[in-house]
């Protein structure tokens, strides 16, 4: 291990669990790559697709109360 890591890791274990988090995130996206063009515009146009439908009523809605309700029940 180079010594930079290992002083790294010093450092890290200093931070509290939601700078440890927040670093864990960092790191995690910095090692992912970057989304096309081409899907996150895809995406972009069924976000705008789905959110008209929305506005015309043409969703069917569940409230979070049931979806909750839901998940507990299939969790037991």
């Amino acid at each position: 291990m180079s010594d930079t890591l290992t002083e790294l890791e010093k450092q890290v274990k200093s931070l509290t669990a939601d700078e440890r988090a927040r670093l864990a995130e960092f790191l995690l996206e910095s090692i992912q790559d970057s989304p096309l063009p081409e899907i996150e515009a895809a995406w972009d146009r069924e976000i705008e697709k789905r959110a008209a439908a929305y506005d015309r009523g043409d969703l069917q809605t569940i409230s979070a109360e049931d979806v909750f309700a839901e998940a507990r029940r299939l969790a037991r």
